[in-house]
């Protein structure tokens, strides 16, 4: 007989986010006895903690006792046949940024197993993929939740899905959707003052650990387009891909072949001319410049960029990495609904994650 006042957890992924959700989740399940939150299954790339019978997983200390685990990971058709199988309902949470996982959501969510997720690509990847994850969860009744997708804790997504359900027409979405990009452009351009040479802030953004890696992971827009496909998706619009629509990258041409991120930042300062003169065009026209996303609704147009503003707009006025976005909607007319504020980080990320799995618990 299942018990219906539990559900069980599985967790892929213990990175960055995912450790602040564990920590999240351990507050929650002890502010929260019932249902009860049985972790059942929890796995990196390399190590996974189960028991063949469900029986819980100890949250305390997880993190160290998966790191000592002898056990790999199951295969992800495995996982789901697991969480198919459990007494009773499951939630697959996915913090891994992978394709393979995303891959798996449509098998997941068609054998009733809910997922909760940042993972972006299961949403920006093929419009296929999109469509098939829906359908699954529309046909089994699964739940498939994924605010920290976009804006990480920002309440972005379920903005735009209340607005589009409640019959308002999103007539456009414009705003800076990149943390990162946030950071470099408020401190490279900002209203008040010169700001840096940009190859010294694409360094001083890394050194603070707000860029990937490799700088051009940020700097090619790719992040941000994603971001945009989701939205658009959302609004209405079948866009194809994040490559589908214009998309600039401040990569310089010569410095996409360079090897590593440590020899793109080497060589970057010979081109902070081109950089120095978009900054200089802005300012001679009494504007800044900022790295934005835009999705026009009625004219089916995307496009990530270089966008000049007004030192008054509220794209402009920015500070540090906070992302915003406005919603140009029927119902809120020229003023536009705006959500503001981090953007960017462990906490917030894994705060929309656990804000998304209390919402499916909810439904249970």
């Amino acid at each position: 007989m299942a018990n219906t006042n539990q559900v069980f957890i599985a967790i892929i992924g213990v990175g960055g986010v995912g450790k602040c959700f564990l920590n999240q989740l351990k507050s929650l399940a002890a502010r929260k006895p019932s249902p009860k939150l049985n972790l059942c299954y929890i796995s990196t790339s390399r190590k996974a903690l189960y028991n063949d019978d469900y029986s819980e997983v100890n949250m305390e200390g997880v993190v160290d006792t998966l790191a000592a685990s002898s056990k790999a990971p199951l295969a992800l058709p495995k996982i789901v046949d697991y969480l198919a199988a459990a007494p009773a309902k499951a939630i697959l949470v996915d913090n891994t940024s992978s394709q393979d996982v995303a891959d798996l959501y449509p098998l997941a969510l068609s054998r009733g197993v809910s997922i909760v997720t940042p993972n972006k690509k299961a949403f920006s990847g093929s419009y296929q993929l999109w469509q098939d994850i829906f359908t699954a969860a529309a046909t089994s009744g699964a739940k498939v939740y994924h605010e920290s997708s976009v804006g990480a804790g920002l309440p972005v997504i379920s903005t735009l899905k209340d607005l589009v359900e409640t019959g308002d027409r999103v007539t456009k979405i414009e705003g800076v959707f990149s943390g990162t990009m946030s950071f470099l452009f408020n401190s490279f351009a900002p209203t008040q003052g010169r700001g840096g040479a940009w190859s010294d802030e694409v360094k001083k953004a890394k050194s603070l650990g707000y860029t990937e890696p490799d700088p051009r992971d940020d700097l090619n827009g790719l992040d941000v387009a994603r971001k945009l496909t989701i939205l658009a998706r959302l609004a209405g619009l079948q866009v194809e891909s994040p490559t589908a629509f214009p998309v600039q990258s401040l990569i310089p041409k010569e410095l996409e072949s360079c090897s590593s991120g440590d020899e793109f930042l080497e060589k970057l300062p010979a081109f902070d001319k081109q950089m120095e003169e978009t900054k200089a065009e802005a300012a001679r026209e009494g504007k800044v410049v900022r790295f934005v996303g835009s999705i026009d609704v009625g004219a089916n147009k995307v496009k990530v960029g270089l966008e000049k503003f007004d030192p008054s707009h509220p794209i402009a006025a920015l500070k540090g990495s906070d992302n915003i976005i406005s919603f140009y909607t029927e119902r809120y007319g020229s003023n536009p609904l705006i959500v503001q504020g981090a953007g960017a980080g462990g906490e917030v990320t894994a705060m929309g994650v656990t804000g998304d799995l209390i919402k499916v618990v909810a439904q249970m």
